[in-house]
């Protein structure tokens, strides 16, 4: 993983407060776990069935029977809980996540989010995510600015199938922290090294600057 994608994903953790329930979707989130604290005091969720989430493990180290929705080995932690696919959903559109950190495609500056499917490529269907996009309290992206062809991910409107609409709160990506605001995307912070023009460049929609000094990370 390059050091880009690691300082993103160590500022999103920073996120997560005590006392929270936070569910960790397929992809780069579920590297969120390895960046929290030791005993940091949080519930993480995954969507296949269990609640407590410790570091991932190497395949040596691992129970086999143990992976999270992405299918990474993980570990568990004092209190733990293993539960089936209905209880898992049941906790989801109940309402009781605090945070969602999911995966994207594309973010529109409304905050509608498509995550699941790119025409021509096989996709199993929109799966769990339509539903934690849609119910936990507050939704964060974890992305790349632009996919491998450089063309930018957070756009005016998404030209890919929805997963859910206007439900995204903030972004976090290798370039910037941008949150979805009733103006459009705003400017938070910015990556080590990288300039508020780079930024704007790789934004396929406008970005509001604030007016002060812009947070690094």
């Amino acid at each position: 993983m390059s050091d880009a994608k690691s300082r993103m994903i160590a500022r999103a953790a920073r996120d997560i407060a005590p006392g929270m329930t936070v569910n960790l979707g397929i992809g780069l989130p579920t590297q969120v776990v390895n960046h929290l604290p030791a005993n940091f005091p949080v519930c993480l969720h995954t969507e296949n069935g269990l609640t407590g989430i410790g570091p991932t493990l190497p395949p040596d180290a691992a129970d086999r029977n143990l992976i999270d929705a992405g299918g990474a080995y993980v570990s568990t932690v004092p209190g733990s809980a293993f539960f089936d696919s209905a209880t898992s959903f049941a906790l989801v559109r109940s309402g009781r996540l605090d945070l969602t950190m999911l995966g994207a495609f594309e973010v529109a500056e409304n905050g509608d989010l498509a995550n699941w499917k790119i025409p021509g490529k096989f996709s199993p269907g929109a799966g769990g995510g339509m539903e934690l996009a849609q119910k936990a309290r507050r939704v964060a992206v974890l992305t790349t600015h632009t996919d491998r062809a450089g063309n930018p991910k957070l756009l005016t409107r998404c030209t890919l199938p929805l997963t859910a609409a206007a439900c995204v709160d903030r972004i976090f990506t290798d370039m910037a922290v941008i949150d979805v605001t009733p103006a459009g995307f705003a400017l938070r912070e910015l990556a080590q090294g990288v300039t508020v023009a780079d930024v704007r460049h790789a934004t396929g929609a406008p970005l509001h600057i604030p007016g002060d000094a812009i947070p690094i990370f």
